[in-house]
C-alpha cells in the first residue's frame, strides 16, 4: 500500500509511532426496527439496564483513578454521569419507545441525533464541542445494547512495535483513561477541535494526538503503521523506512529534550542579560495548581471560572451556591502556596447556554455574555464576588473581568465589587479590601481605547484567541475560515504591541493568556514587544522557560520593532523565524 499523508488539528505535542487499532462506532452496527405492543416494556427494561451497566463502568473508571491523574480527567467522567442522569439520556429514549414502538437503539440514537442538532445552533466553539460529550455517552450505551463495548487487545512486553495508535471517530475521556495502560501511545479522531474535551485530556496526559481528520477512521485500515506528528498535526500511513527512521530519530530527541526539560523546574525565568519574567498558569479546577507547581509556575494567571457553573442541569442545581463557589476558589489559592491566583468571573451567557434547552442569540458571539451577561444577572454576579472576595482572606487573589470594552462596565463592574465588600463586612466575614482588579483585552476596541482601562484598573491580560477571533472577524474552529487565523496578522502585532507599550509606559502590569502565550515559536517576539508576564497551559510552561533563558533582549529588542514596522505575510514569517535563531 502507498503511504499518504492526513492533515487535521494539533492538539498536543510530541510523536507517536504504531500500529494503528481502529475503533468502530457502534452506531454503525444499530439496526432500526418496530416492536410490537407486548414488547414495550421488555425494549424499555433493556435500556434502562444498558444505562445502569454504563453508570456501573464510569463509576468504576472513576473510582479507580490514580492519585496523579489530571484533574479534568475525573471532572469530565463526572460530566459524563451527570448526563446519563439527565432526563433527556435515561427518560426521553424510554417515552420514544413507547410512544413510537422504535428498538431500544434506535429511539437511543434518534435522541442523541436531535440532542446533537441543539448543540450545532450554539454559537460559541467550546459549548458547540460539547454536543460530542452527548455523542460519546450514546455511544457507550449503544456499546452495552449492541455487544460491542470497547476493547484493545492486551500486550505482552513493551517493544516499540507494541505500540498502539488507536484510529476512531471520536474518542471519549473515559475510554482514555482505560487506554493508557495498553500499550496507547496516541490516537487519532475523526472529530474534535482544539477546545474538544479529548483535546482537554491529551494535553494533559502529555499524548500525541491529531483530531478533526475527517475520514481517517475509514482510510486507515487495521495494523497499518501509523506517524502522528502532534506538533504540526498530521498523520502519516505505511510511511517508507527512510521516513520511519527519521521520525524514530525526531521521537528519541524529544524525549532527551524533555528530561532536560525537567532539571528547569527551579531556575528562575531570567533572560541572557538579566531581564526576570514571571510565568504563569491557566487552569480550569483547583487540582490543577499540582501540575502548575509541578511545572515551577509562579501562580496563576487565569483561573477560568465558568467550569464551576457549566454542565448542571436542572433548576434546582442551576448555580452553584456562594459557598460551593468559595470552597473552591479557596482550594486553588491554598494549594498555591502563598504565590498569585487570577480568577476571572464568569465567562459565559447567550453562547455558554447553562443547558441545551436554553435559547441562544442569533450571533452569540456578539451577545449577552461574559461581564454583559453577569451585569445583566447582579444577583448572581454578587454571589460570585462574595465568594472570591472571601477566598482573597486566605491568599492573594487578583479580579480578572472579560470581554470589557466599554468605561460604564468598567464602573459598575467596580461599584458591584463595592457593594459586595460592604455586604461582606456587614457579615464580618474577611476579605483583602485591596484587591487587584483588572481587564482582559479581547476585544478591539479595548485594545485601542486603553486610556479608559488604565485609569480605572491594576492590570491588564490579554486574550489572544478572542482578540485574534475579533479582530479578523473569523471563527477558527469553522474549517472553512480557519485558515484565516493568524496570530501574525499585523493587524494583531498592531494591537499587542502598543497594549503593552502602553501599559508599561502607564506602570500597569500586562500579561498574555491566551494560546500565543505558550507558543515557543512566539516567544521571543512578545519579549521584543515588552512582554514580562506569561500564562498558559502548565504543559507548556517548561519549553516557553528554556526559550527565555536563552534569550539576549539587547539583540531581539530592536529587531522587534523592525518586525512591527512590516506588513506582507511573508516578511513578517521569515523575520520570525530569523528571531527564533538569535
Amino acid at each position: 500500500m502507498a503511504s499518504f499523508t492526513l492533515h487535521g488539528i494539533p492538539v498536543s505535542r510530541g510523536i507517536a509511532i504504531g500500529r494503528a487499532h481502529l475503533l468502530a462506532p457502534a452506531a454503525l452496527e444499530v439496526k432500526h426496527y418496530l416492536i410490537d405492543e407486548q414488547q414495550v416494556e421488555a425494549e424499555v427494561a433493556r435500556l434502562q439496564d444498558a444505562i445502569a451497566t454504563v453508570h456501573r463502568e464510569l463509576q468504576a473508571i472513576w473510582s479507580g483513578l490514580p492519585k496523579d491523574s489530571p484533574a479534568e480527567l475525573g471532572a469530565f467522567i463526572d460530566v459524563h454521569v451527570l448526563i446519563l442522569s439527565d432526563p433527556m439520556i435515561s427518560e426521553t429514549p424510554l417515552n420514544i419507545i413507547r410512544s413510537r414502538h422504535y428498538n431500544a437503539e434506535w429511539a437511543l440514537v434518534t435522541q442523541i441525533d436531535e440532542l446533537s442538532a441543539q448543540f450545532d445552533e450554539i454559537g460559541d466553539t467550546y459549548l458547540r464541542e460539547r454536543k460530542a460529550d452527548i455523542q460519546q455517552v450514546g455511544e457507550r450505551v449503544l456499546k452495552i445494547l449492541t455487544g460491542t463495548a470497547t476493547t484493545l487487545p492486551h500486550l505482552a512486553g513493551d517493544s516499540a512495535s507494541a505500540n498502539l495508535i488507536v484510529v476512531a471517530h471520536d474518542i471519549s475521556p473515559a475510554d482514555m483513561l482505560q487506554f493508557r495502560d495498553r500499550a496507547f501511545s496516541g490516537f487519532v479522531t475523526d472529530l474534535g477541535g482544539q477546545n474538544s474535551h479529548t483535546a482537554i485530556v491529551a494535553r494533559s496526559l502529555d499524548i500525541p494526538a491529531a483530531v478533526g481528520m475527517f475520514n481517517a477512521s475509514a482510510l486507515i485500515a487495521q495494523d497499518d503503521w501509523v506517524i502522528i506528528d502532534g506538533d504540526a498535526g498530521i498523520v502519516i500511513v505505511d510511511p517508507a523506512a527512510t521516513v520511519l527512521d527519521q521520525y524514530r530519530e525526531r521521537q528519541a530527541r524529544q524525549q532527551r529534550d524533555r528530561k532536560k526539560l525537567g532539571k528547569l523546574k527551579k531556575t528562575p525565568a531570567i533572560t541572557r542579560d538579566g531581564t526576570a519574567v514571571t510565568l504563569l498558569a491557566n487552569i480550569e479546577f483547583p487540582d490543577d495548581c499540582a501540575a502548575a507547581l509541578d511545572a515551577g509556575a509562579n501562580g496563576v494567571g487565569l483561573f477560568r471560572s465558568e467550569f464551576l457553573f457549566m454542565n448542571r442541569s436542572g433548576a434546582v442545581n442551576r448555580l452553584p451556591s456562594e459557598d460551593e463557589q468559595f470552597e473552591s476558589y479557596r482550594k486553588a489559592v491554598v494549594a498555591m502556596k502563598g504565590r498569585p491566583v487570577t480568577i476571572r468571573t464568569l465567562d459565559i451567557g447567550a453562547d455558554k447556554p447553562f443547558d441545551v434547552a436554553e435559547q441562544t442569540a442569533l450571533n452569540p458571539a456578539l451577545g449577552l455574555r461574559a461581564i454583559r451577561y453577569c451585569l445583566a444577572e447582579p444577583q448572581m454576579f454578587l454571589s460570585q464576588l462574595r465568594a472570591i472576595l472571601r477566598a482573597s482572606a486566605f491568599g492573594p487573589i487578583k479580579l480578572l473581568i472579560p470581554m470589557l470594552s466599554h468605561a460604564f462596565e468598567i464602573d459598575q463592574t467596580l461599584t458591584m465589587l463595592a457593594q459586595a465588600k460592604a455586604q461582606l463586612t456587614a457579615a464580618r466575614k474577611n476579605f483583602d479590601p485591596a484587591i487587584k482588579v483588572g481587564a482582559m483585552i479581547e476585544i478591539p476596541a479595548a485594545a485601542l481605547t486603553l486610556p479608559l482601562f488604565i485609569k480605572r484598573l491594576d492590570f491588564l491580560s490579554i486574550g489572544t484567541n478572542d482578540l485574534i477571533q475579533y479582530t479578523l472577524a473569523i471563527d477558527r474552529v469553522d474549517h472553512e475560515v480557519a485558515h484565516l487565523y493568524c496570530p501574525l496578522h499585523p493587524a494583531i502585532l498592531y494591537l499587542l504591541s502598543t497594549t503593552i507599550a502602553l501599559g508599561a509606559k502607564a506602570g500597569v502590569p500586562v500579561s498574555v493568556c491566551g494560546e500565543m502565550a505558550g507558543d515557543t515559536k512566539l516567544t521571543r517576539l512578545l519579549l521584543g514587544m515588552g512582554l514580562r508576564e506569561f500564562s498558559m497551559h502548565p504543559a507548556q510552561l517548561l519549553a516557553v522557560k528554556q526559550e527565555i533563558l536563552g534569550c539576549d533582549l539587547g539583540q531581539i529588542a530592536p529587531y522587534t520593532r523592525k518586525i512591527l514596522r512590516m506588513v506582507e505575510p511573508a516578511a513578517i514569517n521569515e523575520a520570525v523565524e530569523h528571531l527564533r535563531l538569535m
